[in-house]
């Protein structure tokens, strides 16, 4: 019990897409286990058996017996409940990971019933002969089995501390050439620290391990199920990509590329190409714009698990009027964790779309409306403009209201008032077309461009 309360879990929220996030608070860890099989494995650890025992020798009374043998059979067969409870979710998990223990259930249970001969020392006869030959050899047998079964686990964990000692090595010898090689090209202290996160990062991930070049040495039907169990799941909470058949989701799947970003790096900056889009995973990115370095202007939103970036780059491949030339972000984008994605570069990303153009192009403009984010923000500031000039109208019509009554009160006053009035209402209406020149030039300064809209329809 101590060690479940120090024993990390990966979170099941974070298994949606990737390996998952590995959870080290010792809080959530204490948390979670009080939640789940804290009280079951209290009462399977109870001494209670052992406590009747000692208060039946305490009070031993001849009349005590036979409640006392009831009770201790009672709590044993009820401490039971628990044990079974905890021990068969253990072995099915032991099992999934580590293997079957055994071909067939046959050989299981021969295994069994041989262990609990040996471990309760019983024989299918009243009187034996403690000094029988085969009872000698087998043991001796017995004996030799398991010096070869250790001599092979012995074995096994030397090859495995040699390959693991292998792959450290490498690594070392990596970041001995990284450091020789910053050294000689003179770079900063920062730049340094970064590369070393970086590698250090990648090394967490990924364990020496070429994951893309084992993926692309498999048969190409197994690469393709491969990709689809890692990144199916993950392409389809892109809105544009949920309504495409089996075979063009494959084709996706399979030409994503994993990335890996460390904190505080930009994965692109606003005005640069956008030569990929990101699929996150996991981490935190941050997503800011100020539409182009318009003073007043400012947008920021946060991306993570199941969103993407880069949808400039899917409007640019979805446009068969598109040239050549890649659309520059209208966001930057920024990680604010440690961050694993998959990237899809823009000429596999063109190739898709190409295929991508035979839905219903209405559909397909909604769907990028609503969930584009330049779109988005287009829309948050055409509404604030819209509710702002409904704002000001009102205001103007009752100014008006209130005016034209003071008017109707004053009808029989003299003329001097009346032109003093008149005058005051040319100098109030002028100061309000001044302030309203000034306000639609500002509102007019800030609000961003529409963005452009490529017709689907079209074929390329």
């Amino acid at each position: 019990m101590a060690f479940q309360f120090r024993t990390a879990f990966i979170a099941p929220s974070s298994r949606v897409f990737g390996r998952g996030e590995l959870v080290i608070d010792p809080a959530q860890i204490a948390n979670r286990y009080l939640r789940r099989f804290f009280i079951t494995d209290f009462l399977a650890v109870l001494p209670l058996p052992q406590l009747v025992v000692w208060r039946f020798l305490q009070r031993s009374e001849g009349y005590d017996v036979l409640a006392t043998k009831n009770i201790l059979l009672f709590l044993i067969l009820f401490q039971y409940i628990p044990r079974f409870i905890r021990i068969f979710p253990l072995t099915s998990e032991l099992k999934r990971t580590a293997g079957v223990f055994a071909e067939t259930a046959w050989a299981g249970a021969a295994y069994y019933l041989l262990l609990y001969l040996l471990a309760s020392h019983y024989s299918w006869t009243r009187t034996y002969n403690k000094h029988l030959f085969w009872e000698v050899v087998f043991s001796i047998a017995l004996a030799i089995l398991g010096l070869i079964l250790f001599a092979l686990l012995i074995g096994n964990m030397q090859t495995y501390l040699q390959s693991l000692t292998i792959r450290l090595e490498e690594m070392r010898v990596k970041r001995r050439d990284s450091e020789q090689w910053m050294h000689h090209r003179l770079l900063p202290q920062e730049l340094r620290e970064r590369v070393r996160r970086y590698d250090q990062y990648k090394w967490l991930e990924t364990r020496g391990v070429d994951e893309e070049y084992l993926v692309q040495s498999l048969p190409k039907d197994l690469r393709r199920d491969i990709k689809r169990h890692l990144c199916l799941a993950l392409v389809r909470r892109v809105p544009l990509f949920e309504n495409m058949d089996e075979r063009l989701l494959d084709a996706i799947c399979e030409r994503l590329k994993p990335s890996l970003y460390t904190e505080s790096t930009y994965i692109v900056r606003e005005g640069d190409p956008v030569d990929e889009m990101l699929f996150i995973i996991r981490g935190r990115l941050e997503s800011v714009t100020t539409d182009g370095g318009r003073s007043g202007f400012f947008n920021r939103s946060i991306l993570k698990e199941g969103d993407f970036c880069g949808e400039e780059l899917l409007t640019w491949a979805l446009d068969p009027k598109a040239g050549a030339n890649l659309p520059s972000s209208t966001r930057t984008v920024k990680a604010l964790s440690e961050v694993e994605a998959f990237a899809l570069i823009a000429d596999e990303l063109k190739f898709v779309a190409g295929q991508f153009r035979r839905l219903h192009s209405r559909q397909l403009q909604h769907t990028f409306r609503f969930y584009s984010q330049q779109w988005r923000t287009w829309a948050a500031c055409f509404i604030q403009a819209a509710w702002r000039r409904y704002s000001k109208r009102k205001l103007a019509e009752l100014r008006r209201r209130e005016e034209d009554g003071q008017v109707d009160d004053q009808g029989g006053a003299s003329s001097s008032i009346g032109t003093t009035i008149l005058a005051s209402r040319f100098a109030t209406n002028a100061l309000r077309g001044l302030h309203k020149f000034r306000n639609r030039s500002g509102s007019e300064l800030v609000k961003p461009p529409k963005p452009h809209e490529p017709d689907f329809s079209v074929e390329g």
